[in-house]
C-alpha cells in the first residue's frame, strides 16, 4: 500500500493549555510528534490544525501543515478533509492517524500498525499492549480490546470497553489509539452517524465495529505516553532530554 501519516492538532484541551505547543527541550511537542512519525519512514507526514501558532510551529520546523475547519467533532473526521486538500487524486490508499500528544511514541510502532492492512478484509489496524499494572485492569481510563488471537503478536479486534473485559484468567489488553485505515474505510466511517454503543462508551472505534469494519490489532511492548498533564509533560521532558555524550 502507499500510505500517508496524518496528525491531527488543535489547542482543545483543558488540563494542559495549549497542549500541542508545549515546550519540550526548545521545541514544541507537535514537532517531536511530527519527528517520530517522520524516523517511522512509512510516507509523507503532515499535522491537520485548524490554529495558526500550530501550523506556523510546523512550518518553522520544516514540517508540511494543513489547514482544516475547526468544526470538526473528531480527529477523523479532521484528517479526511487534510487528506482531501492533499491528495485529491487518491494517490494514498492508506492513512496513518497518530495522536498530536504522543511525543515519545516508537516509531516502529507506528510502521507495526500497518502490517494487518496486507489483509483485504481488515478496514482499519490499531495498536495494543498486554496489561501489567493491577489497578489498570479496572481503570475505566484504560480502554480494553477483546480480541481473538490471530498468532504472531496479532489480534482480530472484537469489542473496545473502558471495563474489565474480558472476564476469567487471562490477559487483559490496553488499546492504544493510532489508526491505520484503509483509505476507503476512513471515507465511510467519517459519512456515519455516531452509533449507540460509541456514544455509550465514548469510543469512536466502536462505530466501526458496529457497521461490520472489520479491525486487527498489533502487540507492541509498551503504551506511548500520552501527554494530558503538566505532570506528563514533566515526564516527556524526562523522557526526551538530551543524553550526555
Amino acid at each position: 500500500m502507499t500510505p500517508i501519516v496524518l496528525i491531527p492538532a488543535r489547542l482543545a484541551a483543558t488540563r494542559l493549555p495549549n497542549k500541542p505547543l508545549a515546550d519540550i527541550h526548545g521545541v514544541p511537542m507537535i514537532v517531536h510528534v511530527l519527528r517520530r512519525a517522520q524516523e517511522a519512514d512509512c510516507g509523507p507526514v503532515a499535522i491537520a490544525t485548524d490554529t495558526p501558532a500550530i501550523a506556523d510551529a510546523v512550518r518553522t520546523a520544516g514540517g508540511l501543515a494543513v489547514m482544516t475547519r475547526a468544526d470538526h467533532p473528531s480527529g477523523s473526521d479532521r484528517i479526511q478533509e487534510a487528506l482531501d486538500q492533499l491528495d485529491p487524486d487518491g494517490r494514498y490508499d492508506a492513512v496513518l492517524n497518530v495522536q498530536g500528544d504522543l511525543p515519545t511514541i516508537d516509531p516502529r510502532a507506528i510502521r507495526i500498525a500497518l502490517a494487518p492492512l496486507e489483509t483485504p478484509e481488515v478496514a482499519l489496524a490499531t495498536l495494543v499492549t498486554e496489561i501489567v499494572r493491577a489497578e489498570e485492569r479496572t481503570a475505566s481510563h484504560v480502554v480494553k480490546m477483546v480480541g481473538t488471537p490471530l498468532g504472531h503478536g496479532r489480534h482480530r479486534a472484537l469489542y473496545f470497553t473502558r471495563a474489565t473485559a474480558p472476564w476469567g484468567e487471562g490477559p487483559l489488553y490496553h488499546h492504544i489509539g493510532l489508526y491505520a485505515w484503509r483509505r476507503a474505510a476512513l471515507a465511510r466511517f467519517v459519512a456515519l452517524p455516531p452509533s449507540m454503543l460509541e456514544q455509550r462508551e465514548k469510543l469512536e472505534q466502536l462505530r466501526a465495529l458496529e457497521a461490520g469494519m472489520r479491525i486487527d490489532a498489533m502487540e507492541v511492548d509498551v503504551v506511548p505516553l500520552g501527554v494530558d498533564t503538566p505532570d506528563d509533560l514533566e515526564r516527556a521532558r524526562s523522557l526526551l532530554a538530551p543524553k550526555e555524550r
